[in-house]
């Protein structure tokens, strides 16, 4: 493996570690090592940057989907700054994954995120 791909690797661990936190002091550690502090968060539902903007995106997401824990799809891709990842929403009790998407996202020279643009490819109606 290389040390580029180290680095995407590192990166989405990161990025899942973050959106699996539920304890806030757990979520806000896991955010700041993920993300740069002026990092930001787009996708179709939010539009955030900052550490404590991300964080409360992400919070609002456990609680509208309690029980759920977000595991990659497929292998993450990247090269120069930039990787990205599929993703699904995962419920713990019966398996099931009413969400998925896709994200890319931009890296600093230290390997923390600097943006995250995030599509959803399926998403329960009334979500």
């Amino acid at each position: 493996m290389s040390v580029n791909t180290d680095r995407y690797q590192t990166a989405a661990a990161r990025y899942f570690e973050a959106w699996n936190a539920t304890e806030p002091e757990a979520l806000g550690k896991a955010v700041a090592e993920a993300w740069a502090p002026e990092g930001g968060y787009t996708d179709p539902l939010a539009d955030v940057s900052g550490h404590a903007q991300i964080t409360a995106v992400i919070a609002a997401a456990h609680e509208q989907f309690p029980g759920f824990v977000f595991r990659p799809l497929g292998a993450v891709d990247g090269h120069h700054d930039t990787a990205r990842f599929g993703w699904e929403l995962v419920n713990e009790a019966d398996g099931s994954a009413p969400v998925a998407g896709f994200d890319v996202v931009t890296l600093n020279e230290e390997g923390r995120i600097r943006q995250v643009l995030g599509f959803l490819d399926r998403v329960p109606a009334g979500a």
